[in-house]
């Protein structure tokens, strides 16, 4: 039996124990509490960490793609260093760009953002063989699996190409055609050599802007017109003498039944104010004149080296006449880019009074209201009077005959290059018979003899630099 003396001290020893397990409860949790706090701190620090390293590579890729972009506009140059980087979004970076001499340049760019720093690393691979360096360039952009470029034809009548031939799809060579040049295509090389499974740029029309950025814009130029008839035929509208726009006419009356199935209106190329010339011979003495604006004794502002935007379709196409020239009073260079958002519309004869320093451009882009746009048709269906074209010919889309047939042009010679965002598909075989087809390379763009406005840009005598590789490398 327990006495009052034991009882106490046994309330005291329960009292004592509890207290002690209360203590001890109390340093855990406030260990816990402890660590919880540190590694919350600990991933806080990480998480700054993480994002500071983050935006060190960000920084990092700002300066490649300033190297990239030095290096593509062909004036490569190093920005910073490690000592003095460039200032950017609160850190800055280093770039530095290496000729390997073999057609690459190495640029490798550094960034650093508090105590951070990431570097990459990119090879640009120079490439001489883009569409300023192809007579035929077809970049089958719609990614036709089986897409043929075509050159054929037998004897007198088979296909000529003196220069660089590129296909973004097939290239079938039969026949006695002859391709000069080297031969390149994604897909399979048929009846020739060349290099296959080759991949080439298109170019990018459409980030040209061109109605914003061209010189003049025909169609708003042409709401000063007059409804007027000229020997050249038809009633039509024209513009005066002193308009830059005064060498198209609009919607010519006696040409309505070929014009009656396009949506737009269609822009004839035509001076009302020269003198028809309906001489059969093909050169530029016995052609019909085109004169420009401000250049020798024309009245107005000169309007060569400048860029003209047809909302519109645009033919050269006469009843009349055979052939159109490029005519210079004092001996002025005439370069001109004439930019379509429609079809272009080729069945007459164009050439250069001056090959060695005029030049003349004809871009076809596409309109996205319209499903028959960015083309280029080749071809007069009744006359057959297209035979020889000075030109640098560009078409978004296709390049497509316009009936050559036997009764049509039976030969048809460039003197220029053929460059199709999709294809050349131009239907020359009718019968036994072929329409020979001669692209003879004019090779002053891509040499860097002359230059045209309004053109997508090629640097060094006519190359461009694509993007090889990219990766990460290590901080210094």
């Amino acid at each position: 039996m327990k006495t009052r003396s034991q009882t106490k001290d046994g309330r005291f020893q329960q009292r004592g124990g509890a207290l002690l397990v209360a203590i001890v409860g109390t340093m855990v949790l406030a260990g816990l509490a402890g660590g919880m706090l540190a590694v919350a701190g600990a991933l806080k620090g990480e998480h700054v960490a993480a994002t500071e390293n983050s935006k060190a590579l960000y920084i990092a890729e700002a300066g490649l793609s300033s190297g990239i972009a030095s290096v593509t506009a062909g004036a490569p140059v190093n920005s910073g260093s490690s000592a003095d980087p460039v200032d950017f979004s609160g850190g800055g970076y280093w770039c530095m760009i290496v000729d390997n001499l073999d057609d690459t340049m190495t640029i490798a760019s550094f960034g650093t953002r508090n105590g951070h720093t990431r570097g990459v690393e990119a090879v640009m691979r120079k490439n001489e063989e883009g569409v300023f360096a192809s007579a035929v360039f077809a970049g089958n952009s719609s990614g036709d699996p089986l897409y043929d470029l075509k050159f054929g034809g037998l004897g007198g009548q088979a296909d000529m190409v003196d220069g660089n031939v590129y296909s973004g799809g097939n290239v079938k060579i039969t026949g006695d055609a002859q391709v000069t040049g080297a031969v390149k295509s994604t897909g399979v090389i048929s009846g020739g050599v060349g290099k296959e499974g080759k991949s080439l740029p298109i170019p990018d029309m459409a980030g040209m802007h061109y109605e914003t950025t061209a010189d003049y814009d025909v169609a708003s130029l042409f709401g000063a017109a007059t409804l007027k008839a000229n020997g050249l035929g038809g009633k039509a509208w024209e513009l005066p003498e002193t308009s830059p726009a005064h060498i198209f006419r609009k919607n010519p009356d006696d040409r309505s039944s070929d014009t009656s199935k396009t949506t737009k209106d269609d822009y004839f190329l035509e001076d009302p104010y020269e003198t028809l010339n309906g001489s059969a011979t093909l050169d530029w003495k016995n052609s019909t004149p085109i004169t420009f604006s401000g250049i020798g004794s024309e009245p107005g502002v000169s309007s060569t080296n400048k860029v003209f935007y047809i909302d519109g379709n645009l033919w050269v196409h006469n009843r009349n006449a055979f052939s159109f020239a490029m005519i210079s009073g004092d001996g002025t260079p005439l370069r001109v880019t004439l930019v379509v958002k429609g079809n272009i519309y080729i069945s007459d004869n164009i050439f250069y009074q001056d090959a060695d320093r005029d030049g003349l451009a004809l871009i076809a882009i596409k309109d996205d209201a319209e499903k028959d746009s960015g083309n280029i048709y080749f071809g007069d269906p009744v006359f057959g009077t297209l035979e020889e074209m000075d030109a640098f010919m560009y078409a978004e889309n296709d390049f497509l005959d316009n009936n050559l047939s036997a009764t049509g042009s039976a030969r048809v010679t460039v003197r220029g290059n053929m460059t199709a965002g999709n294809q050349v598909k131009i239907n020359r075989d009718f019968g036994l018979e072929h329409s020979k087809l001669t692209v003879d390379f004019d090779d002053r763009l891509s040499a860097g003899d002359i230059t045209l406005p309004g053109l997508p840009k090629a640097t060094g005598a006519g190359a461009s630099w694509v993007l090889a590789s990219w990766r990460e490398i290590p901080a210094p």
